[in-house]
C-alpha cells in the first residue's frame, strides 16, 4: 500500500468539469457546485460494490442539498453549508459524525466557511459538542468580531448562539474507533478507555464500514457559485487519527485549506496531509495563481504539485467565477462530485475517473 501511495503522489491526477465557454449575456444566470468527501489511497480493490455505492449515494445525496439551495436562487454561502452538514452529519466521511479519534479518545472537530464576495469568514478548531461545526463557523464570521475560535471558547459560543449540540456520544463510530486503537498499538502508545455513553461495540452493524486499511485523508467540503455571482468555501473535518497535544491541521487555517474570492475569481477546499497544505499555503495561492494566469486547472495543478514535492498528499476542489469546476490530487483516490445549472450531477471516487 505505501508503494502503491507513492507511485500515485508521483503523478498529479487532475480532472476537469469543463463548464464550456462564457454564458451569453442574455443566457439564465448560472450556478455550480462542487464537493468532496476526502483523498487518499483508495482503490477500486478496496472497497466492495456495497461501500462504493455507500460513497456514491452519500455524495450525491450532500451534491443535490447543496444545489437545490442554488437552484432555487439561493445563495453560494448557503449551499456550500446545506452540502457540508449533511456529510457532518454521514458517519462515512471523518466529519461530524464519524470523526476520527484524539490519542486521548476524543473527537475533535475544525471547520471554516469564507465567502467571496467581501472576504468574510468564520473558523473553529477543536469543536466537541457542536453538531456541525460548519454552522458554527459561519455563526463566528456573521454574529461575532472575530475570525477563529478553539476549544471550549468555541463550544461556549456555540450555546449562546443556541445552535444545535451533541452529547460527544454522537460523534463516535465503531470504525473510527478501531482505527485508533490499531494506530496507537502500531505506535505503541496507551489505549484510552472506551468513551463514557459510545455504544456497546457491535450496535453500529447497520453503519456502512469500509475496510480499516483505507489511507484516506478524510476532510469534507464543498465550493459555489450562485446566479449572482457570488463564490464560497466550506471545509470540515475530524482531523487525523491520533492526533495528540491540540494539533489542528489545514482546515480552519483560511489561505490553506479553504479560500474564496470573487477579487481572485476562485474558490477553493482542499482535503490532505494538512501540515503540508498549510506550509504551501494552497488555497490562496491557487486563488492568486487563477487571477494571473486565468487558468484554474493549472493553478490547482501547480500547487499540488508542490504539495507533492514537500512530502504531503492530497487534492482540492476549485471553481471559478464562470462556474468551471476542476479537481486536482496526488493521490489515487478522492471522494468528490460537482453539478451545474446547465450539467447534471456527477461523482467519483477513483483518480482514473473522468
Amino acid at each position: 500500500m505505501k508503494n502503491t501511495a507513492l507511485a500515485a503522489a508521483a503523478t498529479i491526477i487532475s480532472l476537469t468539469l469543463c463548464a464550456g465557454a462564457a454564458q451569453a449575456q442574455d443566457a439564465e444566470p448560472r450556478w455550480s457546485l462542487a464537493i468532496h468527501g476526502g483523498a487518499g489511497v483508495i482503490e477500486r480493490a478496496d472497497l466492495s460494490p456495497e461501500q462504493d455505492a455507500a460513497y456514491r449515494a452519500a455524495l450525491s445525496t450532500a451534491l443535490e442539498a447543496g444545489a437545490a439551495v442554488l437552484r432555487n436562487g439561493g445563495s453560494a454561502l448557503d449551499a456550500v453549508q446545506a452540502a457540508v452538514q449533511l456529510m457532518e452529519d454521514d458517519p462515512l466521511f471523518n466529519a461530524g459524525r464519524g470523526a476520527v479519534f484524539t490519542a486521548a479518545g476524543a473527537n475533535e472537530l475544525d471547520a471554516a466557511i469564507m465567502d467571496g464576495t467581501d472576504l468574510n469568514l468564520g473558523a473553529v478548531a477543536g469543536v466537541t459538542r457542536t453538531r456541525h461545526p460548519i454552522a458554527l463557523a459561519r455563526a463566528v464570521m456573521e454574529r461575532s468580531p472575530h475570525v477563529m475560535l478553539i476549544g471550549q471558547g468555541a463550544d461556549a459560543f456555540a450555546v449562546e448562539q443556541d445552535l444545535e449540540q451533541a452529547d460527544p456520544s454522537w460523534f463516535f463510530t465503531e470504525r473510527r474507533w478501531r482505527g485508533l486503537v490499531n494506530a496507537l498499538e502500531a505506535q505503541g502508545l496507551p489505549v484510552p478507555e472506551r468513551p463514557a455513553g459510545a455504544p456497546s461495540a457491535g450496535a453500529q452493524a447497520d453503519l456502512p464500514a469500509p475496510p480499516l486499511n483505507e489511507r484516506k485523508f478524510g476532510t469534507v467540503g464543498a465550493v459555489a457559485l450562485d446566479s449572482e455571482g457570488r463564490l464560497a468555501a466550506a471545509t470540515s473535518t475530524g482531523g487525523m487519527t491520533a492526533k495528540r497535544w491540540g494539533r489542528v491541521g489545514d482546515v480552519p487555517v483560511i489561505g490553506a485549506g479553504t479560500y474564496a474570492s470573487n477579487i481572485d475569481g476562485c474558490a477553493v477546499s482542499a482535503t490532505g496531509s494538512g501540515e503540508y497544505f498549510i506550509r504551501a499555503t494552497v488555497a490562496r495561492d491557487i486563488c492568486l495563481r487563477t487571477a494571473i494566469s486565468g487558468d484554474i486547472q493549472s493553478a490547482a495543478d501547480a500547487e499540488i504539485r508542490q504539495v507533492g514535492e514537500l512530502g504531503g498528499d492530497g487534492g482540492v476542489i476549485a471553481l471559478d467565477v464562470e462556474g468551471n469546476v476542476v479537481f486536482s490530487l496526488n493521490t489515487s483516490g478522492m471522494y468528490r462530485g460537482a453539478v451545474a445549472s446547465d450539467s447534471e450531477a456527477r461523482v467519483a471516487i477513483y483518480g482514473d475517473e473522468d
